[in-house]
This record gives C-alpha cells, sequence and structure tokens, in this order.
C-alpha cells in the first residue's frame, strides 16, 4: 500500500432514536477488515448528508424528499404523548388526539411527524429541539407526542409516556444514494434485511468459512455415480430405448 492509498471503510449515517448496534456487531463479525463509522445526523438533514456523499448509507425518517436517493422500509413506529408521571393521561393507557385538545403540546423545530393538524394547543413558542421540548415538560408547562424510539431516548426519571392512537407514526428506512450502490452498501443491505452469511446473494464469507465452489457446467451440469447400492432410475434388464432383453445364451 502507498502513503497515498486509504483502507476502505463503510460511513453509515442514523438519525436520533434509531439504535443500529444490532447491525453494526454482525457487520463486524462478517467483515472484520472494514472499519464501520458511525454518524448521527438531525432528522431533516440526513437526506443531504448521503446525497453529499457525506455517508454511504444511513438510517433515515419518511418521507423525505427521494430525489437521487434509494430507499428501503424498515419499521414504523408508535407515537406517543410525554407526560409528568403525576399527570393525569398518566393514569390511562392510551389516549387519542382529541382528548389533548385543551393542553398545551409542544411541536419543536426539529419535529418529526407530519400533522394535517396539529393536536392541543400551540405554545408560545416553538422549542428548536425535541431535547428543549423534554426539558418544558418535565417542567409542567406541556406535552409532547413524538415516536416512541425518541421518547426512550429522552428518558427521565420524572416523565413517562402513553401511546397516541390516532396520531400519525413515523417511518424509519434505509437509504442510500441511487448511482453509489457499492459492494459495501450492498453487503449492509443483506446485513439490514437479514440474509444470512451462506446466501447466494452475500459476497464474502463468514471470517474462516470458505466460499462455495460453484458446480462446472458442461453440458447442462457434470454427472456424478450413484452411491453403491442405490439405483439409477434404470431398469437393468433394458436397454436405454426401454426394451426388454432377452436372456444370455448358454455356450455349449
Amino acid at each position: 500500500m502507498t502513503g497515498s492509498e486509504v483502507p476502505p471503510s463503510f460511513r453509515l449515517a442514523y438519525v436520533p432514536g434509531v439504535i443500529p448496534a444490532k447491525w453494526v456487531r454482525i457487520w463486524h463479525e462478517r467483515l472484520p477488515d472494514i472499519p464501520l463509522e458511525l454518524i448521527q445526523v438531525p432528522a431533516a438533514e440526513a437526506p443531504d448528508v448521503l446525497r453529499r456523499r457525506d455517508a454511504d448509507a444511513g438510517f433515515v425518517r419518511l418521507p423525505f424528499d427521494r430525489t437521487d436517493l434509494s430507499a428501503i422500509p424498515l419499521y414504523t413506529e408508535t407515537t406517543v404523548v410525554v407526560v409528568p408521571k403525576d399527570h393525569i393521561v398518566a393514569a390511562v393507557d392510551e389516549v387519542s388526539a382529541e382528548e389533548l385538545a385543551d393542553e398545551v403540546v409542544f411541536h419543536p423545530l426539529d419535529e418529526t411527524l407530519e400533522w394535517e393538524r396539529r393536536p392541543g394547543q400551540p405554545a408560545i413558542e416553538r422549542p428548536a429541539t425535541t431535547a428543549d421540548a423534554v426539558e418544558l415538560v418535565a417542567a409542567g408547562v406541556g406535552l409532547l407526542v413524538v415516536p416512541q424510539s425518541l421518547a426512550r431516548l429522552h428518558h427521565r426519571r420524572d416523565l413517562t409516556y402513553r401511546p397516541v392512537t390516532d396520531a400519525p407514526r413515523s417511518r424509519v428506512a434505509l437509504s442510500w444514494r441511487e448511482d453509489a450502490t457499492t459492494d459495501m452498501v450492498d453487503d449492509f443491505i443483506g446485513i439490514v434485511r437479514g440474509r444470512t452469511v451462506n446466501s447466494t446473494r452475500g459476497r464474502r464469507p463468514a471470517p474462516g468459512q470458505p466460499q462455495q465452489n460453484k458446480r462446472t457446467e458442461t453440458g447442462g451440469g457434470a454427472r456424478h455415480k450413484p452411491a453403491p447400492g442405490k439405483s439409477t432410475g434404470r431398469n437393468p434388464r433394458r436397454g436405454s430405448s426401454g426394451a426388454k432383453r432377452g436372456k444370455p445364451r448358454r455356450r455349449s
């Protein structure tokens, strides 16, 4: 390797709330020679990070402008309302958006949900971030509706959350540039989709495992001799045309 060459690496972006640890672990097991770099980015900036090639692939939130980008939807999150533990909502199993009509509900500038009509009463000012909104909820001045993973990410001992039955939901997808579907991107897609290391679409075997030899194609495939005692499926008394052979003549 010359001094100007850089060893290959894989850069994976992810938005707050997504936990890529499981897929990263599998990557390290299957491709220990290729480092994986994690890059956390705000949800609104993730598509542009991919377009600028600042990451090879990324976990993003749908919907987004998919111009020049491919995406595989992975899962849909439950939407919850974050409330103080002594709030009346904490006493029920779930609520509807209509039941929050009289509450101040924060809608931070980095909100990830798309509302046709936002629930609750608007706050005087919109918090800059979801983290700021959580602090205001803890102060008892309003509530916050977010994907469940963000409620977990910003968990506080004095707060809890409950599902909102009729709220829009956030979907998480794996995305990458359409014109940059490299071998490493394809490897990561296989990991996320649950392909095994021996999958026919996999490129590399697991460390220590030999690659599977392809069968030599010779006129429709090589023939193998049957195991001893196994029938070939052909009657030994019949020729190739199926005609029955006569008994051999006894020599005089």
